[in-house]
């Protein structure tokens, strides 16, 4: 299978899982509570694993227990860190999460005090080997320069960039990846009411590269560089459980999509028959492997 480099968060995640979304000023019960590593970049990597691929993760750590759960947990998955940068100080961004057992939603509060990856970590990395390179859409200065300088230095390595959040800037990278990976709270933030809306206007911009954009339960949307459509129905479970990670795991899919020869329609189906799987079962683990 390929070799994956992925560039960007990961986190310790806090999740209490509740009957229901409290109101304000509520105080509810937590029925479960679990703490394990997030970010959307790490959890695509652990799928792709799973998925039989060979993955490394690029982004910073802090040498503190925390850090070191992170690191750990993400090479029990299969996922080579070597690439990542380790901090003497700081503190690892740390997810608190609810997670309503009523719809399998979940809300998330986000707290970050460390540096992000930098142009100049990646530059130091040999990337000769690499099949494919995904990007977390955040650190917009530094992003760009990562995504020039693998254009310039290795220009048939294909490139990845998911779009989760509005951030400042981050439309002028648009033309420089081939795979754009768009959420529904980014379009809706742009006044989107569709995923077509969105992604006709963005191929009208950078025509370069294929456009997807998943809408919860309606499914997902694909536009590719020529200019044709395509559009899959939700593949829900018999009953949400948890939606957390169910986007890194479809972007995970598309990915793998593209190594494996799929043709397009098909990529479009497997991301979204194993999102939706995802939402069937708490965690990642066993994901891939439980089809088998």
């Amino acid at each position: 299978m390929a070799q994956i480099l992925g560039i960007g968060n990961a986190t310790l995640d806090i999740i209490h899982a509740v009957d229901r979304y409290p109101q304000e000023n509520d105080e509810v019960r937590c029925i479960d509570r679990t703490v394990s590593r997030g970010g959307n970049v790490a959890n695509t990597l652990v799928v792709l694993s799973q998925l039989g691929h060979t993955c490394s993760w690029a982004g910073v750590l802090v040498d503190t227990a925390e850090g070191r759960f992170v690191r750990d947990d993400l090479e029990s998955s299969g996922i080579d860190t070597t690439a990542s940068r380790m901090l003497d100080s700081g503190s690892m961004p740390v997810s608190s999460i609810l997670v309503n057992s009523e719809s399998g939603s979940r809300t998330i509060v986000h707290y970050r005090d460390l540096p992000e990856y930098t142009c100049a970590d990646f530059e130091s990395l040999d990337l000769k080997s690499c099949d494919w390179l995904h990007f977390e859409g955040r650190n917009i200065g530094q992003l760009g320069l990562m995504l020039r300088s693998s254009q310039s230095r290795f220009p048939s390595i294909p490139r990845s960039l998911e779009i989760e959040k509005p951030r400042p800037g981050i439309e002028a990278l648009f033309g420089l990846v081939d795979v754009l990976l768009f959420s529904r709270d980014y379009a809706r933030s742009h006044g989107y009411d569709s995923p077509e809306e969105l992604l006709r206007f963005v191929h009208g911009s950078s025509p370069q590269a294929d456009l997807y954009c998943t809408w919860g339960e309606r499914g997902a949307v694909a536009l590719d560089r020529m200019g044709r459509f395509r559009k899959q129905p939700a593949v829900a479970p018999s009953r949400v459980v948890d939606t957390l990670g169910a986007g890194d795991t479809f972007n995970a899919a598309v990915i793998h999509g593209y190594l494996a020869g799929l043709e397009a329609a098909s990529r479009l189906r497997q991301a979204c028959i194993l999102a939706g799987k995802k939402c069937g079962q708490t965690g990642l683990a066993g994901l891939v492997q439980a089809d088998s």
